[in-house]
């Protein structure tokens, strides 16, 4: 029987795992063209909320 990982390893796994998809999508949006020059601020937007999606994805499977 295998032990669950702690509580603060899933939260950062998460956040880590939204966050790479996140910036993975786009860096690959703008190297393709799709989406032209994105300011900084939208990034760093992008990646605080997809923080906080994260945080809140690992407290919600923790409190399971």
């Amino acid at each position: 029987m295998s032990r669950s990982p702690k509580p603060g390893t899933t939260i950062f796994l998460y956040i880590f795992a939204i966050v790479l998809v996140i910036i993975a999508l786009i860096l690959l949006l703008q190297g393709t063209g799709v989406i032209g020059n994105i300011p900084n601020y939208v990034i760093w937007a992008l990646v605080l909320v997809s923080v906080g999606f994260g945080i809140i994805a690992g407290l919600k499977n923790f409190q399971r």
